[in-house]
Formats: structure tokens, sequence, C-alpha cells
């Protein structure tokens, strides 16, 4: 189904009525979603096409302008605001989105954003580190609840290591490249554009495409059944940042250099060659078969109760209903 813009303005604000007003990382998460009539929305610096959105007004376009744009550091900065009902629509690796929905978010993703390579883990040039397993007894920096922090629970099992023979320093993405650059760890779990942006005095240590669970979008479960034509909007609208993306990827690389603050070419090696703007943005059985091969990890690690509530949680993470019936136009 294909939403044209503008001329369903009112009836989309009708449909809105249901949102909350309240925005930002400190609004009041007993704020009730049908009191007010903002959609409030995240962008991110590994989210692309939410700059390019958010830069074009593409939504404001389509709501009026009603809408609040609020900042996300990381998928676990996403996943504390969906939680607190401080947004409606949130972005977020696949681990994370299962990983909230398993211990009680109620969250459904909406739309597939990109099947990305966003993180790796990283050395100083100087290491002596040359192999997984030579972080046993080393330090390694990762944001918790995260692509990275799962990457690296995997990379150190396929080594023959158990995670509690690193060191794992739960930091924010960015304190964790600073933490690698003053000598305070010896490795870290990175994510784009960061990563990219410290390629001059760092080294990969170990990739892996296969370890990183995608891209998602996800929306409160509040939102998706309060106000779906809004959804499909905000879905309509990513899949016209997609066209655009690929269509422009000098321009979205420029959008993401000034964004997070990186040389153009730093940010033309994200969006070039990371970001894999180019797939279905359906969620279905290619997300769920990664998902389904990391969700042990949420066990083990002790992040989620039991294999069943994981489960369970994949069973309902998608709402594939608006990616299927999306239109860029």
């Amino acid at each position: 189904m294909s939403l044209p813009r503008k001329a369903l303005t009112s009836a989309i604000l009708a449909a809105a009525l249901a949102l909350t007003a309240c925005a930002g990382e400190n609004a009041d998460a007993d704020t009730n979603a049908a009191d007010a009539e903002t959609l409030r929305i995240d962008y991110a610096t590994y989210n692309p096409l939410s700059l390019i959105i958010k830069e074009q007004g593409w939504l404001e376009d389509e709501l009026d302008g009603d809408v609040e744009w609020v900042f996300s550091a990381g998928s676990n900065k996403a996943n504390e605001n969906l939680r607190a009902n401080a947004i409606d629509v949130g972005s977020t690796a696949g681990s994370a989105a299962l990983l909230a929905r398993s211990t009680g978010t109620p969250i459904q993703t909406i739309s597939v954003v990109g099947n990305v390579e966003w993180t790796a883990l990283v050395v100083p040039k100087d290491s002596d580190i040359e192999s997984v397993a030579d972080l046993e007894g080393r330090s390694v920096a990762a944001t918790r609840g995260t692509d990275p922090y799962f990457f690296l629970v995997q990379a150190v099992e396929e080594a023959g290591l158990d995670l509690s023979d690193v060191e794992v320093q739960n930091v924010q993405h960015a304190d964790g490249f600073s933490a690698l650059n003053n000598g305070s760890v010896d490795a870290w779990s990175g994510l784009d554009p960061i990563m990219a942006g410290g390629e001059a005095d760092t080294e990969f240590l170990y990739r892996n495409v296969d370890l990183n669970t995608y891209s998602f979008l996800n929306a409160t479960e509040e939102f998706i059944e309060e106000s779906p034509d809004v959804a499909q909007v905000v879905v309509d609208t990513y899949e016209r940042a997609r066209t655009w993306a690929l269509e422009n990827p000098e321009e979205t690389a420029q959008l993401l250099a000034d964004e997070a603050d990186i040389e153009l070419d730093v940010a033309k090696i994200v969006i070039e060659e990371r970001s894999g703007f180019d797939i279905s943005p359906v969620p279905g059985d290619e997300q769920a078969g990664v998902l389904a091969a990391i969700a042990p990890i949420f066990v083990t690690s002790g992040d989620v109760d039991s294999q069943e509530d994981v489960d369970a949680a994949l069973e309902t993470l998608f709402a594939p209903q608006f990616a299927e019936q999306a239109s860029a136009e």
C-alpha cells in the first residue's frame, strides 16, 4: 500500500493523536503515547538513512512538522528510550532489538535498514595482539547490549575462549575508542563511523560480516497498534531515503561526515562498503536465522533468564506488514 504525501496529512494527524509529545533522552517514562500528536523518532550516525530523512525534512512534510528527533549514541540508548516511551521509533542492531524484546521491552521491527558490517575487533597499530586468542587476560572495550558486544562474545567463543577470559570494559562506543587510544584497554569492539574514522591509528584484529546482525528500525507496540498509518509513513519514508542513498552515495557520505565529524573519504568507506542498503526492507527468515544463531548467548551471558524467553521474543519480534507494503514514492 502506497500512502500519497501531503494528501493524507489530515488523516495522518488524526492517527497521530495517539503519539506522545514529550521527546528527548530525559522524557518522562510515564507519559502516555495517546496524549499527544508528535512523532518521536531517533537519528544516529550508525543509521545514515535517518540522517537523510532528518536533513531532507520529509517526515515534517508528511506530518505538518509534528516530528521530534532524538539522538541515539548506540543501540542501547535507542532501546532505553523505547523502553521509557521517550521515542516511538528507534534504530538498533538486530541483536539489540531481540535482547530488548527478550527482556520485556514491547517493541517490534518494522523495517530492515541495511545488511551492515559496522563492527569488528580493532587494536592499536603497535599492538602485540595478533589473534583473538591473544585477548586472553587482556582488556577489551565494548558497549553491552549492542552488536559490537555480541560480536566480541562470538569472536571469543570461536577462538576457544570464554568471555570470562577477557576483561570487558562496558563503555559507550566513543568512550571505547578513546580508551583504546589512551591505552586504557588493549582492544576495542568498534562501531562505524567511529571505527572507520580511527583506521589511521588502528588495525583490524578480526572482521566477520556474518557476526553482524543487520540494522533494524523498531517501534513500540503501542505506536504500531494506535498509529499504523504513521508507522507506514515512517517506513515509506525510509524506503525513499534508501533509494536516495543508493542514487546519491557521495551526498549521503557528506551528510554522515558532517554529522559524525569525520573526513569525507572515511564516510565514503562506511556508505559504499559497509552499509548494505541494497536489500529488502522486510524482516524475515534471513534475519531470524542470524538472530537464532546468537540467541543462546543472551542466556549464557546472563542477559536473559531462559532460552524460552528468547525464543518467544524472536517469534514475535517482526512486524513485516509495513515493509511489505512500503513505497518510496
